[in-house]
């Protein structure tokens, strides 16, 4: 059954769903790192071509938490999966089962697409991470993540 509290966003929704992207970035302790604009997220949700999804959970008529995913493709596997970027609850809504919610929805998106992997990265010292663990999430700690950004992102693309 899908929770009356979850919805795919709406382009009315951006700013607040920008305002909690600021917020979740502030918890991660590196709000310097964030600058997303509200064009930014509508173009990427809601443009011609649009890559990036989303889903608002809403208590009281606010948007109290969201996720923003998108599709990845498993070679080995030979399907799509769903990659979450972001899962964020306001702090005063956390324990309200509303994060359950939010990956239980992208859960059912996997299974009712075929898609066999939904994925996310979270921080080693997020409390979250037992929440994850409980609910059957496990880490891939014989993998790392890698990430090439601004001078090198750039020094790189100068050799293609």
């Amino acid at each position: 059954m899908t929770d009356p509290r979850v919805r795919r966003i709406r382009p009315e929704d951006v700013d607040a769903v920008v305002e909690l992207v600021y917020a979740l970035a502030e918890y991660e302790r590196a709000p310097q790192e964030c600058h997303l604009t509200s064009e930014q997220l509508h173009g990427a949700l809601f443009g011609e071509a649009p890559a990036l999804f989303g889903h608002v959970a809403e208590v009281d008529g606010e948007i109290a938490g969201f996720t923003l995913w998108f599709l990845n493709f498993s070679t080995w596997r030979g399907t799509h999966g769903i990659y979450l970027e972001d899962l964020y609850v306001r702090e005063e809504q956390r324990g309200s089962g509303l994060g359950k919610v939010l990956l239980a929805t992208l859960a059912a998106e996997c299974v009712d697409k075929g898609y066999h992997r939904l994925e996310w990265s979270v921080l080693n010292w997020n409390p979250a991470v037992g929440f994850y663990r409980a609910l059957g999430a496990r880490p891939q700690d014989e993998w790392s993540v890698y990430r090439l950004t601004d001078e090198a992102l750039r020094g790189l693309a100068k050799e293609a």
